[in-house]
């Protein structure tokens, strides 16, 4: 098995939807070996905060953020296929963002990095692939946003893919979801350590961090799972003196642990960029209806998966989309799972999900 952390910089002026980058890095991992003809590829695009490690191996024993889905024997079978995964543009871990550094000016693009949309990390997943002489993927997989920017790849590179497998996303994002992040880039951006994105790297906009990740961890999860995990028990840390509005709930205490953990881990502005490219998708833009849209792909089969309990992409939105895909696709199915734990469901319901991708890639 070949795994390796490896970066692609591409050659000159790299064309985005609203702008243009001169010779971005991206980086993505690999896992496992490519077949002759190179036919077994797995593409697959993260989510928001994911960097490219997706599965541990012996070349990085660390836990990938996939990683009960991903490798030897498991539902996305590295003995089988080629997995490679793309580290987001406009990310933190080795792709080129705002916190990178502007190769023509000399100093990091803060907010003058150009309006980032998921179809040019769709492109740059299309680059990757070039780079690995890969033309035709087995299928591209992505879940929440990387579900989106999977489906922006079928309809900018028809034909690149056999196969889609959508995961919790949507053919754009609705109101409500849309009102959620802007809440979370608005707290982010009125912590005056902000800066107008000018803060020193390494501190920023600590505060304005923290709690739009506590405002996205309640989201990501549902009322029935914060019911059932941790009811009204009690922290069991000392409150502390002078702060009569401190912890005194342990689900309070488990968003305060992940969020510290996680400013200490993501840059601001890449937050703010790759959040924003969220709400941006819509893939009617691409044929003026869903319908119209779709009728560009180019696939055998189409598996889309949603939860009973995510209320960021409701149940409706993945109906639709297989709806949509339905006269295009020979193969479309469209998988209902009642995981209680929300958005996050593919991260940590694998009795439920583990079955459903290994019947896909099986």
């Amino acid at each position: 098995m070949v795994s390796a952390l490896q970066t692609l910089t591409l050659d000159g002026p790299f064309p985005m939807r609203r702008g243009v980058l001169e010779s971005p890095t991206i980086a993505y991992e690999t896992l496992g070996a490519l077949g002759a003809p190179a036919d077994n590829a797995v593409l697959v695009f993260t989510g928001l905060s994911p960097s490219a490690h997706i599965a541990s191996s012996p070349e990085d024993p660390a836990a990938g953020w996939w990683e009960d889905m991903v490798g030897p024997d498991k539902p996305i079978d590295t003995n089988r296929f080629f997995v490679v995964c793309v580290n987001s543009l406009g990310s933190c871990f080795g792709s080129t963002g705002p916190a990178s550094i502007n190769p023509i000016t000399k100093t990091h693009y803060r907010l003058d990095f150009p309006v980032l949309s998921l179809e040019d990390i769709a492109s740059v997943g299309a680059a990757v692939l070039d780079r690995l002489n890969i033309q035709t993927t087995h299928c591209v997989v992505g879940a929440s946003m990387g579900g989106m920017t999977a489906l922006a790849f079928t309809l900018l590179f028809p034909g690149r893919s056999r196969s889609l497998l959508s995961i919790s996303a949507a053919a754009r994002s609705l109101p409500f979801a849309i009102a959620l992040r802007s809440l979370q880039r608005e707290i982010i951006r009125k912590d005056p350590e902000w800066r107008q994105g000018q803060y020193e790297f390494g501190k920023g906009p600590v505060s304005g961090m923290r709690l739009a990740r506590k405002l996205g961890m309640i989201t990501y999860r549902s009322a029935e799972e914060w019911a059932e995990r941790f009811g009204r028990e009690r922290a069991t840390q000392e409150p502390q003196q002078g702060d009569p509005f401190g912890i005194d709930f342990e689900v309070e205490s488990y968003l305060e642990a992940h969020a510290n953990k996680f400013i200490g881990a993501f840059d601001a502005n890449c937050y703010l960029y790759l959040s924003r490219a969220m709400d941006l998708f819509d893939a009617t833009d691409h044929g003026g209806s869903l319908n119209g849209a779709l009728a560009q792909v180019e696939l055998e089969r189409a598996l889309i998966i949603g939860v009973e309990s995510d209320f960021l992409f409701p149940l409706p939105q993945q109906a639709e989309l297989a709806a949509a895909l339905q006269p295009q696709v020979r193969e479309v199915e469209f998988k209902r799972l009642g995981s209680i734990q929300g958005h996050d469901s593919f991260l940590v319901d694998m009795d439920r999900f583990r079955p459903a991708v290994a019947a896909f890639f099986q």
